[in-house]
């Protein structure tokens, strides 16, 4: 099915661009056109980072959609850190320019979300428990861009969320993890390119 309304650009965006746009408006003013060319270019920039374009859900049920754009780096099986369950484990690195955007890999409820910690002289990077209405447990792991870029979250704890709905940030080519029940049927290898919400990487078998 169709993804729901949203603007081309991500909310985040809308801070840095309206403080160069306007800049570059006063500058254009006090100075003319040219001196303000370079903040003119850097709004385009801004817009080619921060562009969020509407995906279409695929209509497959217990499917498990891709939570960002990027590389598929690893498929495993190992224990999930959050649940305290052995689990299937696919890996997404970022582009580095790539969409910003995460989506939800399924729908249901929002159980937990635990920020980024470090524990133990280990650190737990950014991870959000969603079950599905089937009672099926994935969690998404967010962690930091390459700029060291903390991931943003625009979901809470007991929502209701859709598959492929927007549910955060991480800019700069960052690293998405998915951890799921051990019983999932894996449909992406590594090295495979996804594209989040529209790119099923797995699905979900209920025995």
């Amino acid at each position: 099915m169709a993804a729901n309304n949203h603007p081309y650009f991500s909310q985040h965006g809308w801070l840095p661009f309206t403080v160069v746009a306007a800049v570059a408006g006063s500058v254009w003013y006090l100075l003319g056109f040219f001196w303000s060319l370079p903040l003119w270019l850097l709004c385009l920039a801004l817009v080619f980072l921060f562009r969020d374009p509407a995906r279409d859900i695929p209509s497959l049920p217990l499917a498990v959609v891709s939570p960002a754009d990027g590389l598929v780096s690893q498929v495993n099986v190992e224990p999930d850190p959050y649940l305290g369950r052995k689990a299937r484990r696919v890996v997404i690195d970022m582009f580095p320019f790539g969409v910003f955007t995460t989506r939800s890999p399924i729908e249901g409820k929002v159980m937990d979300i635990k920020d980024c910690s470090i524990t133990d002289g280990n650190r737990h990077p950014h991870g959000v428990w969603i079950q599905s209405d089937e009672k099926d447990d994935v969690v998404m792991v967010m962690d930091k861009g390459r700029m060291n870029s903390q991931p943003r979250c625009f979901i809470r704890i007991g929502e209701k969320i859709g598959q492929g709905q927007r549910c955060g940030s991480v800019q700069l080519g960052g690293r998405v993890e998915v951890y799921l029940p051990e019983s999932s049927r894996i449909g992406v290898e590594q090295g495979a390119r996804v594209q989040a919400g529209s790119d099923v990487i797995a699905t979900l078998v209920h025995k």
